[in-house]
């Protein structure tokens, strides 16, 4: 534990911030399950619909520097793909 009485501020302030990036990552993570569900149930409106909000929040999280923005890019690329491929095959 920390003595200096700034070095105890910034571990409370990191403690913070670290429950924000995990809350945060945590909304990322269960948007891409609900897009994945409606993919997988085959509506393809649902599913539309659900892209958009995960594409949205993790936009939102890249933003706000709780992932790297080339991460989240990456992600709304591949979901935009499995999107695209079910499209096709419907």
């Amino acid at each position: 534990m920390a003595n200096i009485k700034s070095a105890k501020k910034r571990i409370k302030v990191i403690q913070k911030k670290t429950l924000i990036n995990k809350m945060r990552i945590s909304q990322v993570k269960t948007a891409i399950k609900r897009f994945e569900m409606a993919l997988s149930s085959g509506d393809m409106n649902l599913a539309g619909e659900k892209l958009r909000f995960a594409q949205k929040k993790l936009n939102q999280v890249a933003a706000k520097g709780s992932i790297h923005k080339n991460m989240a890019a990456r992600k709304v690329s591949r979901l935009t793909k499995k999107f695209n491929l079910a499209q096709k095959s419907n």
